[in-house]
């Protein structure tokens, strides 16, 4: 006889529902619902043009679904103001871009300080907080290179610690290893999986990469804005 498990699921980080969003009448997004759950790694997968990084957008708060809800740590996200919208950014989201965005005058230890200063975190404690993160990615060696001294793979390595840095409950990743070569790809990727596993915080993954989806629990597949299977959570 089977056993059921007693345990209870893990607390949603994040729920969407019902989320439409369209550019000069062309549909982009269909109504999309699905949830994430802390430690949760999301792949979001499907052809060019099909509704990823719109959906990614709207759950970063950069753009305002036209219809549907988006729960952000018991945050509507469509109900909150601009500056609303960017307190959450700065502390209940990270994000990892394709093209890293670092600040080119500043060292990796100052990119990734950089957020803490924003919330206003003691010089002391950044400065534990920012050394700490540089040696769990393998880059403290390179603390004061800056951007145009340091490889791809360096690069996104500073990207991930100064996206975890402030402790976020969910970090939006869009392509972030497209810009890197088979090896430093597979580093990040394990990387990205270690650092969720330990932290708990959730992922959503826009990726074409396959290797890039097998970190994550579960892939949702997108195609003209729609899933093309069921999205939803189970828990």
């Amino acid at each position: 006889m089977a056993v059921l498990s007693t345990q209870s699921p893990e607390p949603c980080v994040l729920s969407v529902s019902g989320v439409q969003k369209s550019y000069a009448q062309r549909s982009v997004l269909g109504g999309v619902s699905f949830t994430v759950r802390t430690g949760e790694r999301v792949a979001l997968m499907g052809p060019s043009g099909s509704g990823k990084t719109t959906l990614l957008n709207c759950l970063g708060g950069v753009d305002r679904p036209d219809k549907g809800s988006i729960d952000l740590m018991g945050r509507k996200m469509e109900t909150l103001s601009s500056d609303e919208l960017a307190a959450v950014r700065r502390t209940v989201i990270g994000t990892i871009f394709q093209f890293f965005h670092l600040l080119p005058t500043l060292t990796a230890f100052e990119n990734v300080e950089l957020p803490l200063q924003l919330l206003g975190v003691p010089t002391s404690e950044r400065r534990q907080r920012v050394s700490a993160l540089l040696e769990r990615v393998g880059i403290s060696a390179r603390q004061q290179a800056l951007p145009a001294q340091m490889s791809g793979g360096e690069m996104q390595r500073v990207a991930i610690a100064r996206a975890l840095v402030h402790r976020p409950n969910l970090i939006l990743a869009d392509e972030p290893t497209g810009n890197l070569d088979s090896r430093n790809g597979t580093i990040v990727l394990d990387l990205l999986r270690e650092l969720s596993d330990e932290t708990g915080t959730a992922i959503v993954l826009v990726t074409h990469s396959q290797e890039a989806a097998a970190i994550c629990h579960r892939a949702l597949h997108l195609r003209d804005g729609l899933f093309t299977e069921p999205s939803t959570s189970d828990g």
